[in-house]
């Protein structure tokens, strides 16, 4: 984590790595969520969309309650910093892990 909600603001922050082949599970968040590659090369996709391909320096915001999954590629790894907002301390309802097959696509 790079900060956490305090009792003036709800949004957290976090530098994530991604090893190759890794993702998250389909999720959600309640006030959306933005995400700032800082290195490597990923995947980022909403449900129902195509997945996109992310690099260094690029900006993906995903509004709010859109389910999604974000990870590095097969073959690079990933890092990003992941911004979100809590409501009611909450700030993400993860739902079903990612299939190899929806990966691969």
């Amino acid at each position: 984590m790079l900060f956490t909600p305090t009792e003036y603001s709800q949004v957290s922050g976090a530098h994530v790595t991604f090893a190759p082949g890794a993702r998250t599970a389909w999720h959600t968040h309640p006030r959306g969520q933005t995400l700032i590659v800082t290195s490597g090369k990923g995947w980022v996709q909403e449900w129902g969309k195509e997945k996109q391909e992310i690099h260094p320096g690029d900006v993906v915001r995903i509004a709010p309650g859109v389910k999604h999954w974000h990870g590095a590629t097969d073959t690079n790894g990933m890092r990003h910093i992941a911004l979100q907002e809590a409501v009611d301390g909450k700030n993400v309802e993860w739902l079903e892990q990612v299939g190899n097959d929806q990966y691969a696509q």
